[in-house]
């Protein structure tokens, strides 16, 4: 079964395309913001959202982020807040939606409830940062793909494990640690990439640490998409109160975007 990732991935190949995918925090600076901002994000180049659920314990996120949801947290977003947003984008865009989330979460909301509702709002896949997938679960939700996150101390067997349970996209995390914009792309991420297309013939997309349109340009190089986060999201904080603000982040994303094709 296919859904409005794999149509993408699919759409960008007959181009030479690469997929920009930015990250934003739902409820950051609130979900109404969120919602003019995914619309910005996708006039400005955007192919697949990645969208953040606000979760008080981020491990995986560096400051940027962490402060992104606590600012979500403190306008009120819930788990349910976020697919009621996802809905509200759906009404005017096919752009597919990432859900970026932590276990706890869900398991608060109900493994199954969960599902049903994010399959319901319109969100496409789930990358859940803490769920191993040998503790992933059955879902009824057959068309809700959960990303596999591939890290750089992965090896090559537990490769090939988890690239099995994937679907959608295998999403490479170039840096050990948490999200946060780097001044390099790391030299191994090529080869990384390459070692993961061995076992997988599902898109290869790379993100944490990637914050300029030279570093987007490197690594769409070598892999079929590039996610870019705690840039956008340090510009949501700077500016989150001025009546433009969708507009900005356009501005800033617009080369970033264009550095994939």
């Amino acid at each position: 079964m296919t859904n409005r990732i794999d149509d993408c991935f699919e759409h960008l190949r007959s181009r030479g395309e690469k997929a920009f995918i930015p990250y934003i925090c739902a409820g950051d600076p609130n979900l109404a913001r969120t919602i003019d901002i995914a619309a910005a994000l996708e006039t400005a180049g955007a192919d697949i959202l990645e969208l953040g659920v606000p979760f008080s314990d981020p491990l995986a996120d560096g400051t940027a982020n962490q402060l992104a949801a606590q600012r979500a947290l403190e306008a009120g977003t819930s788990v349910r807040g976020a697919l009621e947003c996802v809905s509200s984008i759906r009404r005017s865009s096919q752009i597919p939606i990432v859900l970026y989330t932590y276990l706890n979460p869900i398991l608060q909301f109900g493994w199954a409830a969960f599902h049903k509702e994010a399959a319901a709002s319109g969100v496409d896949g789930l990358l859940i940062l803490d769920l191993p997938p040998e503790e992933d679960l059955e879902t009824e939700s057959a068309a809700l793909f959960h990303i596999r996150l591939v890290a750089p101390t992965t090896p090559r067997e537990r490769i090939a494990t988890t690239a099995a349970a994937a679907r959608g996209f295998i999403y490479y995390v170039s840096r050990e640690g948490v999200t946060g914009a780097r001044k390099d792309v790391e030299l191994s991420v090529g080869e990384r990439v390459s070692l993961i297309r061995r076992e997988t013939s599902l898109p290869v997309v790379v993100g944490f640490g990637i914050s300029t349109p030279e570093q987007v340009a490197a690594v769409a190089a070598v892999a079929d998409g590039v996610v870019i986060g705690s840039a956008i999201v340090q510009q949501i904080g700077e500016h989150g109160k001025a009546p433009d603000l969708p507009r900005r982040i356009a501005e800033f994303v617009a080369p970033l975007a264009s550095a994939t094709k």
